[in-house]
């Protein structure tokens, strides 16, 4: 029975998972509060963090799937996209205890991460399946036709719907991170209090740039006709908001369904964690037709078991990488 680690450094969580045919046995994330208080993450504080948390971090999973180091067969790790210093961190940490353990190593997309998430528990999905990947760096729809066989079929074409979230939530001054703070702030609130413009792209392809800036001259004209708008209205305000980019992404993810014929339906990524976005799907489910599969919520933020997911096709294909690999931060 192969036992694979796999790390997870990309950005701000340090996270460190073991997996054994399949079977995810720990998940453990570790997530740096620091940057809190600068209102979104501070590259060089999370490598700092990154070096002190990973020795910790992986030594706890191994522990808690009870085995020690040298019973691995193979040592996986987020290449990127993502923060290169994180990774940095990430990938130094895995080579390093791969030959010292002298076992190979295995890169990992964090894209394909968040999709082979879909693989970690029952029910899976049924090929072929679409797949709406949406947090706070990507927005993108992928076709799959096996747990290796995809291709990406629309993409946003500047900002990720999980940065929008965040922005919206800075400019109302919530507290970082500000996807779930709009989340919550918007219990309650009336959906359809105020309008905002849905972006109009070709295809299944999104844009959040003119959504944000929208958003930013609706509060400023707001607060000069009265400067407690913001405070009376928070739950409305969010809402409203939050009601638009959802009905977005649900209206560019039927677009792809229409087209390809396909009724798979997933999400997966740090926005898939959204309660209304989950609500809203639900009903698609109900009124469309969609058969809806979505990873447990620990697996939809950023994680290590995901990762190792990821790993063991490529350990089970013979896909190993060599000493000589870098990260990037971003697909060429």
């Amino acid at each position: 029975m192969s036992k694979i680690l796999a790390i997870e450094s990309s950005c701000d969580d340090t996270a460190a998972a073991v997996i054994s045919d399949r079977k995810i046995l720990s998940n453990i994330t570790s997530s740096q509060k620091i940057h809190e208080k600068f209102g979104g993450v501070v590259p060089e504080l999370a490598s700092r963090e990154h070096q002190k948390n990973i020795i910790y971090v992986v030594q706890t999973a191994l522990n808690q799937a009870d085995i020690t180091k040298n019973d691995l067969d193979a040592i996986a790790f987020t290449q990127g996209p993502g923060l290169m210093g994180s990774l940095l961190v990430g990938v130094s940490f895995a080579k390093a205890m791969a030959q010292g353990l002298e076992i190979p190593i295995i890169t990992v997309d964090h894209l394909e991460a968040h999709l082979a998430a879909h693989f970690i528990d029952e029910p899976k999905p049924e090929f072929p399946f679409l797949c709406l990947l949406v947090s706070g760096g990507h927005t993108i729809i992928v076709k799959m036709e096996n747990e290796t066989d995809f291709q990406v079929i629309g993409k946003t074409t500047d900002d990720a719907a999980g940065e929008a979230f965040d922005k919206a939530a800075k400019i109302l001054g919530l507290p970082y991170p500000g996807g779930p703070m709009i989340d919550k702030s918007a219990e309650g609130g009336n959906v359809h209090a105020y309008q905002f413009p849905e972006p109009d792209m070709p295809g299944f392809d999104f844009s959040f740039s003119g959504l944000k800036t929208s958003f930013l001259y609706f509060i400023r004209d707001h607060i000069k006709a009265d400067p407690d708008f913001v405070s009376k209205n928070i739950a409305d305000i969010c809402a409203s908001y939050q009601h638009r980019i959802v009905s977005y992404l649900l209206s560019q993810l039927q677009k792809a369904s229409l087209e390809t014929g396909i009724t798979n339906i997933g999400i997966s990524g740090g926005v898939a964690a959204n309660s209304y976005l989950r609500k809203m799907l639900g009903l698609k489910q109900e009124q469309e037709g969609f058969k809806v599969y979505i990873p447990k919520f620990e697996y939809c933020t950023d994680n290590a078991g995901m990762v190792a997911m990821a790993a063991s096709f490529k350990y089970e294909a013979g896909t190993f990488a060599g000493l000589d690999t870098s990260p990037y931060a971003r697909k060429a």
